[in-house]
């Protein structure tokens, strides 16, 4: 009975050892792919965005569509993508510059 018991013991070892083995991390060079470079304008269009939204943001003064489209920008900047990085973030640019030129507006007075 014993040698039954440490048989199924060894198996079930090794079996659970096998197991593990699978949820292994590979090493970091296998698991981060090279990031994609993108062109010096776009990288500086990049900039101005987020910077022009983070300004805005913090007046609360920010519009939706900046926002969608600084996270456009930085998602194509990470594909590698320098010409929708660089029309997402005029987009964003424009947008956020619209939503604090929006604060000077004269308020509306209705009657005398």
């Amino acid at each position: 009975m014993s040698k039954v018991l440490l048989v199924l013991t060894s198996v079930a070892l090794l079996g659970l050892s096998g197991c593990a083995d699978m949820n292994a991390k590979p090493s970091s060079s296998e698991s981060t792919p090279a990031k994609a470079a993108i062109s010096a304008e776009a990288q500086a269009a990049l900039a101005a965005a987020q910077a022009d939204v983070k300004t805005v943001k913090a007046r609360n003064d920010l519009w939706t569509t900046a926002e969608s489209a600084l996270k456009a920008a930085e998602a194509a900047a990470g594909k590698g993508d320098s010409a929708t990085v660089l029309k997402e973030a005029k987009r964003a640019s424009d947008q956020a510059q619209k939503g604090m030129a929006q604060l000077n507006y004269p308020m509306l007075k209705i009657g005398d």
